[in-house]
């Protein structure tokens, strides 16, 4: 027994190293010259299919290993960081879930790339999307087979990444390089909830390992382990495209045929059900976000399912779908059937993986013409609107989150011309009006006439005789005294930074900074 798991220590590494060192294999190749063109698609096909088949034999020769002998369980290989209390190891969780995803993600990895291989013949960026797809399956058997979260956050990068390069494979295609950008940071959105709960798994914990967060569950307070599910929650919703979340899934599509397949309908869609189905015993105390769970799944399978009704092209029709279908593996697991979530899961994977790459031959088979309303759609106009526009859930997100996020750019920038480069001696970047000329003609607008000015300042009876008296004796006091006695360059320093301050005030002023400081507040507390 210990001999066994010695050399399967020995080996299970592999699994997903070697799908990565085809794609640095391939990377290589292709910046020396060598596997460049048409005449390189050989050396590249027989890397990428090369190391992909050699990986899942491995992982066929761990389910032998788990047939016969036994479940491995957690392996730890070595040390990667020692830093105090910080312990990050190498190690692998591999247990009866895990050695099932393994097999599902090899198996439709290995199939998806030999698929490509005709599919992408002759096409210029051949041998880079080749190399994406091996680091992908890399990304995603580390995600299922990672034995503490790290290592696991890791592959969830990897794979983002990927996902990112694939959906811009058409670089010169502005909408494509759009569509990415809008996947890559809405998933970073998710990415900050893992990084949340890693820090909260080693403080209320003291572990980042699997096998112990989970047998330690039981010990966290009911707060404790709500707002560890909600870090790792965001993170799985993101991941999963889940309501609010749901629309960067139909933009990844700009992707070629055989991406989207593994990527949206098949492998990466599904990450965020393998986290939270992997949480059981932490989502088991937290009944709250079981509850917020349940709503998100039911809010994101009638997205899809309206939203699908009004789709007329193939792969629409099955992203919409499929954002269904994992809208209901989060509403098995918010009502606890976890063991069907994860039926449902390799399932879906299967099936869908199928129908993605059968959909450039279904589209020979189908009849051409327009899809016909709905019958539910036709009797409510407004749901048929609020479907076609994807129940407006993008520009929600422009209003909230793009637009305030590019002002505050804007301010920065703006900030940084008129009053850093002044300060430190630099000329103005742009040629626009001068800062002090600008607020000068912005004061000037709203002035009023100096019969105006004199009668609101004119004091009434006694009191405000006397006040009027006081306030013109300390004007000639501060001006013949204080600023006279400092000379010209006392005033004009005065001046110079009572400017800047109202440049400061101006901009501060914006209500988007009243966000923006709620969030500093929110992360120094943290």
């Amino acid at each position: 027994m210990n001999e066994a798991n010695s050399i399967l220590k020995a080996f299970v590494w592999l699994i997903p190293f070697l799908p990565m060192l085809g794609a640095l294999a391939i990377a290589i190749g292709f910046i020396s010259g060598k596997n460049r063109g048409e005449s390189g698609e050989k050396q590249t096909t027989l890397i990428a299919n090369g190391t992909a088949l050699l990986s899942l034999l491995i992982v066929l020769a761990v389910d032998l290993h788990a047939i016969v002998i036994g479940i491995p369980g957690h392996l730890e290989l070595a040390q990667w960081f020692s830093s105090g209390d910080y312990q990050i190891t190498l190690s692998f969780n591999l247990d009866t879930f895990a050695l099932v995803m393994m097999t599902l993600v090899a198996v439709i990895s290995v199939l998806m790339i030999r698929f490509s291989v005709n599919y992408m013949h002759r096409e210029a960026g051949y041998q880079r999307f080749f190399m994406i797809m091996s680091l992908f399956m890399g990304a995603m058997l580390l995600i299922v087979m990672a034995g503490n979260l790290v290592l696991m956050f890791t592959g969830w990068e990897l794979a983002g990444v990927s996902s990112y390069l694939l959906i811009a494979y058409v670089y010169d295609r502005p909408i494509a390089t759009k569509n990415a950008t809008r996947v890559f940071i809405t998933n970073r959105i998710g990415d900050v909830g893992f990084i949340i709960a890693i820090f909260l798994s080693f403080h209320l914990l003291k572990t980042l390992e699997w096998n112990e967060i989970l047998s330690d569950a039981n010990s966290l307070s009911p707060l404790g382990s709500n707002i560890l599910a909600a870090s790792f929650l965001l993170a799985a919703i993101a991941k999963s495209a889940q309501v609010p979340f749901a629309p960067w899934i139909s933009r990844a599509l700009e992707g070629p045929t055989p991406s989207s397949a593994i990527f949206y309908g098949s492998l990466m869609v599904h990450a965020g059900v393998y986290l939270i189905i992997r949480l059981q015993p932490v989502l088991d105390n937290a009944p709250i976000i079981m509850t917020t769970m349940t709503m998100i799944g039911l809010l994101t399978v009638a997205y899809g399912f309206f939203c699908n009704l009004v789709q007329t092209d193939v792969k629409s029709n099955l992203i919409f779908s499929t954002t269904s279908q994992v809208g209901l593996m989060f509403f098995s697991c918010g009502m606890g059937w976890f063991e069907l979530a994860s039926w449902h899961l390799v399932l879906h994977s299967i099936w869908r993986a199928y129908q993605f790459l059968h959909a450039p031959a279904m589209m020979h088979m189908m009849d051409r013409k327009t899809r016909p309303i709905h019958p539910l759609l036709k009797k409510q106009g407004w749901l048929y609107t609020a479907s076609l526009q994807r129940f407006w859930l993008d520009p929600i997100a422009d209003w909230l989150l793009v637009k305030p996020i590019k002002s505050i750019a804007h301010d920065t920038e703006r900030f940084d011309e008129k009053v850093i480069n002044r300060l430190v001696g630099l000329p103005e970047q742009t040629s626009a009006i001068t800062s002090i000329a600008d607020w000068e003609m912005h004061k000037s607008a709203s002035e009023m006439s100096a019969a105006e000015k004199y009668e609101i300042s004119r004091g009434h009876g006694i009191a405000g005789k006397i006040l009027e008296n006081l306030a013109d004796m300390l004007f000639w006091f501060e001006e013949h005294l204080v600023l006279k006695s400092g000379g010209d360059g006392l005033l004009k320093l005065l001046n110079v930074v009572g400017h800047y301050l109202l440049q400061i005030e101006e901009l501060l002023s914006q209500p988007r900074y009243l966000i923006l400081l709620i969030l500093t507040t929110f992360v120094v507390i943290i």
